[in-house]
Formats: C-alpha cells, structure tokens, sequence
C-alpha cells in the first residue's frame, strides 16, 4: 500500500451560516469514515500561501489555483487514491483534489 497526498484546490465560498458549516464538516466526516484506515492524516485547511522562489525572493497569494487544504491516504495505486477521491465532498462545492503518491525514502 501507499500512501497519497491530497492537497485541496478550491471548494466555493465559506458557510453562510452554523448549520452550513456543520452540513460540510459532517459530510467530511462521513467521506473519511468511508475510508475507514486508509485516512492516515485527515489533514487540515490552510490559509492563504506565499511562494519562496529560487532567488530567494517572496511571492504571495497562493497563485492561480492556491491550495485550501490537504489530507494524507492511503491506496494500493493512483487508480485507488482516484477511486478514493471521488467522494470528497469538495468535488460538489466545484473544487479540484490534486494527488501525489509520497515517496518513502
């Protein structure tokens, strides 16, 4: 097995409301029950990022398409962590989920 990073893209506008809020996190909770043990780090937001370039110089905003968040799966392949990702409920708020294997090293 291996594990995948999924780093977050997106995902619409923040709740309106409390209840808004808690619909979406229980949907979160449901997909990574679904998951059972394959979720090894159900990860978190983030907040806006900057980048450090390779002169040294800073560059802030998160460019074009600025993570919103990551978590941390496992899979038996990409066809599996794909299989997996399918029923983040970011993907029905118009987000994207960028996936990487993690090398062990």
């Amino acid at each position: 097995m291996g594990k995948y990073l999924f780093v977050y893209h997106g995902g619409g506008t923040p709740p309106a409301s409390p209840a808004e809020a808690k619909e979406i996190m229980d949907a979160w909770g449901q997909w990574f029950g679904s998951m059972g043990a394959a979720v090894i780090d159900g990860g978190n937001p983030v907040g806006l990022s900057s980048t450090v370039k390779s002169d040294g110089s800073l560059v802030s905003g998160g460019g074009a398409n600025p993570a919103s968040g990551y978590s941390l799966i496992e899979a038996s392949s990409l066809a599996d962590a794909h299989a997996k990702a399918k029923g983040c409920p970011l993907l029905k708020r118009g987000g994207t989920i960028e996936i990487a294997e993690a090398i062990d090293m």
